[in-house]
């Protein structure tokens, strides 16, 4: 064989090299395979994946605090949703996410996914709906933050998500699977939650559950309380608000730690957080329970405060499956978590307001200095 001839058949192999190679590294780097992050030593290392499954959508929130929705004379738009919040805050925090759900093939839809996008979540597990829009959410900020809501639904496209546009091999590459209570109030999405959680159990996946109330969405309160009692025995980690905690027991007493066990606690549970507004937050395992303080800031839009807090504690759940068990690193966790929730109350909107993980950490007092902050957080 020539020299010219050797040459042309080692460049052809050389070529079908390269482009095999190129091939695997846009597998590697397709959303939803393993992602790698650096750990508290600089090394890289696998980053736990944690699905969020639920609604996506535009809150309009008044620029002036402390008017009504016809008083307000402008709005600022943000994108939220709660599920959605977690994911991005996630992502904020270092963490690796993708969202589930499915938003209207129009602008707000679209702009919604790129966000995700930009903000480093995978969004691959979104669907567009060419029949419903995306839903919307005016929200009237009290003077003191707190919120109420104004909804457009009827349907709007996260209501339509069905079983057949679940992606299950997104789903099988997690290590925690998070949702709220929002997709349970219509078919066909209840039956696609439905689906997406036992999947997510059968899988081994941790499953977190944050009921996230909004009774102007369901059809009565009794509906709202029955829906949300509906998956309660899946949770392997359940957040809940003291009004949550109200509202689902009856009326009975949100600080009692007897009612916390005796009501809300199941025999397949880990964790139950209860978040306390400016108190902070307690928890409750199988084998001690505790409170751990809040940090106080002057709040702006208590919007997405929740939600942060669950990204904070997601994130260090994460990183250790079993913190549940370990009471000293779980407040440390905690402690992270009602910063999360502290610094996004201080701005307009849930996701423009979601902080980073430098900047919890610089907001932590350090040594022995004691917390002089309160957290806003439902």
């Amino acid at each position: 064989m020539s020299r010219l001839n050797l040459f042309h058949k080692h460049s052809r192999c050389l070529i079908c090299l390269i482009l095999l190679l190129f091939y695997l590294s846009s597998l590697v780097s397709q959303r939803g395979s393993v992602r790698m992050a650096k750990n508290d030593s600089g090394n890289w290392e696998k980053s736990p994946f944690i699905i969020c499954f639920g609604e996506m959508l535009i809150d309009f929130v008044p620029t002036v605090s402390g008017v009504s929705l016809a008083e307000a004379t402008a709005f600022k738009k943000a994108a939220g949703g709660a599920p959605a919040n977690v994911a991005v805050g996630i992502a904020r925090l270092g963490g690796s996410s993708a969202f589930i759900g499915k938003v209207g093939d129009d602008e707000f839809g679209h702009m919604l996914s790129n966000i995700l996008k930009i903000n480093n979540v995978d969004n691959s597990g979104i669907r567009f709906d060419t029949g419903a829009r995306t839903a919307l959410a005016f929200v009237t900020l009290r003077a003191d933050g707190e919120r109420e809501f104004m909804f457009y639904r009827n349907p709007s496209a996260d209501m339509l998500l069905k079983e057949s546009d679940l992606d299950l091999h997104l789903i099988k590459k997690g290590s925690i699977f998070h949702y709220g209570s929002i997709s349970l109030i219509k078919e066909p999405c209840r039956s696609t939650h439905l689906a997406a959680l036992k999947f997510a159990k059968k899988e081994g996946l941790l499953l977190s559950y944050d009921p996230n109330l909004r009774l102007p969405l369901w059809p009565s309160a009794d509906a709202a309380r029955e829906g949300i009692k509906s998956i309660w025995e899946y949770a392997d980690v359940i957040k809940v608000s003291e009004q949550e905690i109200s509202f689902l027991t009856g009326g009975e007493d949100p600080y009692s730690d007897e009612v916390v066990y005796n009501k809300l606690f199941h025999d397949n549970l880990k964790l139950l957080v209860v978040t306390e507004g400016e108190k902070g937050c307690r928890y409750y395992t199988k084998k001690f329970h505790g409170r751990v303080g809040g940090f106080k800031v002057k709040a702006v839009d208590t919007t997405g405060a929740g939600d942060s807090f669950v990204s904070g504690l997601l994130v260090h759940l994460a990183s250790n499956l079993d913190i549940y068990q370990d009471e000293k690193k779980l407040k440390e966790a905690l402690v992270f978590a009602n910063a999360c929730g502290a610094i996004t109350v201080t701005e307009r909107g849930a996701i423009p307001s979601l902080p980073t993980k430098e900047a919890v950490l610089d907001f932590i007092p350090k040594g022995n200095e004691q917390p002089h902050y309160l957290c806003l957080i439902s």
